[in-house]
């Protein structure tokens, strides 16, 4: 079985930031991903909700969509993630 790397015990680092900038923007989930289908991603509440949580490994494609409608940039989300390596 593979092994995937994880980030403080997530798949991702930035779905807690995903979560705060949508709420931000006063965003449901469902209305997120309306605007994900929009742009071409077919992304369902489901596998938001895991993006959120950190228990799905977000795309390169999907973290450009993400800063489009979210009105926020790609290095925003990722700053925290950045800093603790920096450490």
């Amino acid at each position: 079985m593979k092994s995937t790397i994880k980030y403080n015990s997530k798949l991702n680092a930035i779905g807690d930031k995903i979560k705060k900038y949508r709420k931000q923007n006063h965003m449901t989930q469902e209305q997120l991903c309306s605007k994900l289908q929009l742009l071409g991603i077919d992304m369902s509440v489901n596998s938001l909700k895991k993006i959120e949580v950190g228990n799905r490994i977000i795309k390169e494609y999907e973290l450009a969509s993400f800063t489009k409608i979210l009105n926020v940039s790609a290095d925003e989300l990722l700053k925290d993630c950045v800093e603790n390596l920096a450490k």
